[in-house]
């Protein structure tokens, strides 16, 4: 019983640590406005691109990015996956490809944009490997000031 009442416990703790990136770009917009907070709106190509790949293992899932940014931004991942198997719906790509035309329109990848909840652009960055999870933090959040 103690060990069942452990794990529910751990499980619930992980959960509540999960990063929450949200599953369109209109609820991530709804929700930077509900609650005031700029949009992280990541371009990737998350099954054949190499440098997005590494981005979202090195930055993007570390414990300093996740703990921060899920309590400071509202987070989106524009993907554009090209595996069968990854497809995405029509009207997700659809929007993908709206949001890559109005902020991405030379289709690099990885690209972060950082906007505010007018949908303003606040700044944009690439993915440098030199670049630690707190130094990307850092320039996001200097983007703000």
């Amino acid at each position: 019983m103690k060990k069942g009442i452990f794990l529910i416990c751990l499980l619930l703790g992980l959960a509540a640590k999960a990063q929450v990136w949200e599953d369109s770009y209109t609820n991530a917009l709804n929700k930077a406005n509900t609650e005031d907070k700029p949009i992280v709106l990541v371009f990737s190509g998350s099954d054949w691109c190499g440098p997005c790949i590494r981005f979202k293992k090195k930055i993007l899932d570390s414990e300093e990015f996740v703990g921060f940014a899920t309590n400071n931004y509202v987070l989106y991942n524009a993907d554009f996956p090209r595996k069968k198997k990854n497809s995405l719906s029509q009207e997700k790509l659809n929007d993908n490809k709206g949001l890559a035309e109005k902020y991405n329109p030379k289709g690099y990848f990885p690209l972060v944009v950082v906007l505010d909840k007018n949908e303003s652009i606040l700044g944009k960055t690439g993915f440098d490997k030199r670049k630690s999870p707190e130094k990307y933090l850092d320039l996001f959040n200097g983007y703000l000031k």
